[in-house]
């Protein structure tokens, strides 16, 4: 992508969603980044520092009617990028066989149905050889889970990624459809342990969807580039 381009970036109040922000601004992309209200105060200084690229709204996914609204101060606007960064978990432990149906409720909503409920709202707001974009994970692999941990969370992300394939089938054009792993990194979210400082992780994130920028068809990547199986 030319640093000209536009992105739209949904959830980039903290973690990695912000990385990416700073990332994209630090490269010259003019962005509009949101979080949920009274979440908003790092990207609010963070535009003070950029002020001709970043433009900062509000909005909780999970609430159609703010997505709407959203939607609707953005109709006349174009994006050569949606970026959908969405993501809570359960408690570590819990099996499917122990989780609250609330609890199951939450995190399937806020990983699967709300990023895609975005996507479907703000579709004709990319440009047709854009990219479309979702923050998923590597545990989102079926192929791979042969662990069982995280099993809900794991759930939810393999929910995500096969949503995604659902609206490649349907769409049929010619826009990049990406589904991204950024790895396991030392965010709130990824706890201390993890292997990846944020550092590591967005800006080869980054790289990646620049490599393939304009490339069309569903990709299912690592931060690396590398292919994850389904």
């Amino acid at each position: 992508m030319q640093t000209s381009s536009r992105v739209l970036l949904i959830g980039a109040s903290r973690g990695l969603g912000f990385a990416l922000a700073e990332t994209l601004l630090q490269r010259g992309y003019q962005v509009v980044a949101t979080g949920r209200a009274h979440s908003t105060a790092q990207l609010e200084q963070l535009a003070t520092r950029y002020p001709t690229q970043l433009s900062v709204e509000c909005v909780d996914i999970n609430q159609p009617d703010e997505v709407t609204a959203l939607h609707s101060r953005l109709s006349t606007q174009q994006f050569d990028m949606l970026f959908v960064n969405a993501g809570v978990k359960n408690d570590d432990a819990e099996t499917i066989a122990d989780v609250a149906t609330d609890e199951f409720v939450r995190v399937m909503v806020t990983n699967a149905l709300s990023p895609m409920r975005v996507i479907e709202t703000f579709k004709a707001n990319v440009t047709a050889a854009g990219t479309i974009a979702v923050m998923s994970s590597g545990l989102g692999s079926v192929t791979n889970n042969t662990a069982g941990t995280f099993e809900v969370y794991r759930g939810s992300k393999a929910a995500l990624n096969t949503f995604m394939r659902s609206f490649a089938a349907r769409e049929q054009n010619s826009r990049t459809l990406l589904i991204m792993a950024p790895g396991w990194v030392r965010t709130d979210m990824g706890g201390p342990q993890a292997s990846l400082t944020i550092e590591e992780s967005i800006p080869n994130l980054l790289n990646t969807m620049e490599e393939y920028a304009g490339h069309g068809g569903l990709h299912y990547l690592d931060y690396l580039g590398r292919v994850i199986p389904w």
